[in-house]
């Protein structure tokens, strides 16, 4: 679609029949115009609507005996000519009802004065959406239908769509994802008259069609596709370009102790018992702890403090020493259902350990052979509990390979699943997009090889087994790390070392038509981790250097002590851009955690090119100034956090890469 229609013509004088000639400016202001605000009475009448919030978010509801109740006349926003625009967008967040085959909603027609004639409509059924609109040319009048195959709208959740049409092109994103388009015989007409038409929405001025979901937004921009306006958006399905007043913000008291203007409904729903998980099914519902006599908020992904006294980190306290085989590498914290919370450790030596909180300590729980092990990974497919490790080393028998375990429900144990070919793996990633399954190794090198492969697998329902789907060229690839913006999904690898340098780019995939290409690099010096994080609405990516080193300068003591970087998405470049830099001593890890409103950064930082002895430090975010050091935590050749939480309260646990002793840590709040 081209840019504003102001821009293309602004020159060129046109001709009208019986004006003479006079210099061409569009009928309406070439803005977004919000047909749902212009509709909803600006007296507050609530004949035939009503407000209701379904999962965070308001939506208006038509009454079945009103249809005509949001309708208004198209000259209140064709003020200066009668003609529809010939390129525009129309922007619509709705929550669709699931419809019978054969049955048809309306979501918005503009009808012509005094007749059942439809100039413009958009419409949807189970299967397909419609966009419909009248044509004209010396053999008649008739109506042309351009359909999009179904969506996905009929979910039970909120969707935004664009539909864009310029002429012959026509095009449609759903939730800021991949466009559909269609280039169709007949054009959208240059000179669609309005005169004397009504806009109708959620109706065709009658019952039958009448749309019986909730609309949210409902936005026509003249001249422009509307796509670049709201996308990238991290919630797409709700993304805003223009919404009515009485549906922005969160529920609450009228101001000045008024009567509510609109009939209003919503769904609340109060959980007992112990912290329940924060997903968009409890989302805009509470739950009470009846422990800490709070009452919290289902807010995204987060449980939001309503009624409690805020809770903040105080200090931090040693709750367990964790006697482990050998020198730990990397550790897992997971829960199973019905059966507990555990703790994988990845040993140097040939056994690694699981161990469940019993009687509020770990306790040894399975012995697992491992070769080096390096870390573990703790994913699920559907009701599937998997486990997989990525082993450093070979076997006795020379055999290289990383193992899957999966979880019995019968023994309560792990059990060997799926063996993969790995290449001295570092880490295990586990991702679903689309609802498909993908496992990435960090190969991190081939005998004396570097530049190597890593590899992500796919999940195959029928064999069950994962198997090669695409690989990545790597340098002593050390970590992935997954994540999502939007409909779009990201993983990014910290590559470590290529045989001669750590100075490397490390790399930022985006998955686009099927695959991971890649969206942007980084300058890393022996990148050993990635940490995504998300505070508020903002987006951050931390790395974490771990030495500076050439093979033709001389190694110094100092370039272990060296700067990690945090990156934020800059979201109108769509590219991360350098925000905070924190000085580290060879840092192998991030850990991103929250205390009641507080967020945290802990780094694990392993070797100050003297020592190991090296103390790991707590950063607390405090805005404008990014994140402030706040503890410095005594540790020895620390290699990897992990942060989880009990009904008794917050936690943090480090393994040593240097000693068999890994530390539980307790944050005390005040």
């Amino acid at each position: 679609m081209s840019v504003l229609l102001a821009l293309c013509v602004a020159l060129l004088p046109l001709a009208t029949p019986g004006r003479g000639t006079r210099q061409w400016e569009p009928c309406t202001d070439l803005r977004p115009l919000d047909i749902l605000a212009e509709a909803v009475p600006p007296d507050g009448a609530a004949a035939g609507i009503r407000v209701v919030q379904v999962q965070g978010a308001r939506g208006l509801q038509l009454l079945a005996a009103a249809p005509r109740a949001l309708s208004f006349p198209a000259s209140r926003v064709f003020f200066r000519c009668d003609f529809f625009p010939e390129e525009f967008s129309i922007v619509v967040t709705l929550k669709a009802p699931s419809l019978p085959p054969k049955k048809n909603e309306y979501l918005l027609t503009v009808m012509a004065e005094g007749l059942d004639a439809l100039l413009l409509g958009l419409l949807y059924s189970a299967a397909r959406l419609h966009f419909l609109f009248r044509s004209e040319d010396a053999a008649g009048i008739w109506q042309t239908r351009v359909s999009f195959r179904s969506p996905a709208l009929m979910d039970g959740q909120w969707h935004t769509l664009v539909l864009a049409v310029s002429e012959g092109s026509f095009s449609l994103t759903t939730d800021c994802g991949l466009p559909v388009d269609i280039m169709a015989d007949v054009p959208f007409p240059a000179t669609l008259s309005v005169q004397g038409a009504q806009f109708f929405i959620g109706s065709r001025r009658r019952t039958k069609g009448l749309f019986t979901g909730l609309l949210r937004q409902l936005v026509l921009l003249p001249g422009a596709d509307a796509t670049p306006w709201l996308c990238p958006c991290r919630n797409a399905e709700l993304a805003v370009l223009s919404i009515p007043r009485i549906l922005q913000g969160l529920t609450g008291k009228p101001e000045d102790n008024e009567v509510l203007k609109y009939p209003f409904e919503t769904s609340m729903k109060v959980t007992l018992g112990p912290r329940p998980p924060c997903t968009e099914a409890e989302d805009a519902q509470f739950w009470f702890d009846a422990g800490r006599k709070g009452l919290y908020l289902c807010v995204g992904s987060e449980w939001v403090s309503v009624l409690a006294a805020k809770e903040r980190l105080d200090y931090v306290e040693e709750h367990q020493s964790l006697f482990t085989d050998s020198e730990t590498l990397g550790i897992e914290v997971f829960a199973i259902p019905e059966a507990g919370l555990f703790i994988a450790t990845a040993n140097r030596k040939a056994t690694s350990t699981i161990y469940k909180w019993t009687d509020g300590k770990f306790a040894s729980y399975q012995d697992i052979p491992t070769h080096q092990a390096q870390s573990w990974r703790h994913f699920t497919i559907g009701k599937k509990i998997f486990l997989a490790v990525a082993n450093f080393e070979p076997n006795e028998k020379g055999q290289e390979f990383s193992v899957i375990y999966k979880w019995s429900q019968r023994r309560l144990r792990f059990t060997p699943y799926q063996r993969v070919p790995t290449h001295s793996a570092r880490d295990w990633e586990a991702f679903e997009v689309a609802g498909e399954h993908f496992l990435a190794v960090a190969n991190h090198r081939e005998g004396d090889n570097h530049n190597i492969d890593s590899v992500i697998y796919k999940w195959n329902p029928g064999t069950r087994l994962f198997e090669a789907n695409q690989t990545i060229a790597t340098s002593g690839a050390y970590d992935w790390e997954f994540f999502t913006v939007g409909p779009y999904a990201f993983l990014a690898v910290a590559n470590a070392f290529n045989g001669t340098s750590t100075r490397l780019q490390s790399r930022l995939y985006v998955r686009l038509a099927g695959c991971f290409q890649l969206f942007q690099s980084f300058l890393t010096f022996g990148a050993a981790d990635w940490e995504v994080f998300h505070i508020g609405e903002r987006i951050f990516l931390a790395v974490a250097n771990s030495h500076s080193y050439d093979v033709e300068m001389q190694v110094q003591n100092g370039s272990y002590v060296i700067n990690s970087v945090i990156y934020e998405l800059n979201v109108t470049a769509q590219t991360f851009v350098r925000f905070q830099e924190i000085l580290t001593c060879s840092a192998l890890d991030w850990e991103f955690f929250s205390v009641g409103e507080d967020y945290f950064l802990v780094v694990a930082n392993s070797f100050d090119g003297t020592t190991f002895s090296v103390n790991s430090i707590i950063y607390r975010w405090q805005g404008y100034e990014g994140f402030v050091a706040v503890h410095s935590l005594p540790t020895f050749g620390c290699r990897d956090w992990e942060a989880f939480r009990t009904a008794a309260g917050a936690y943090l646990v480090y393994s040593s890469a240097k000693e068999p002793l890994s530390r539980v840590l307790k944050l005390r709040t005040g």
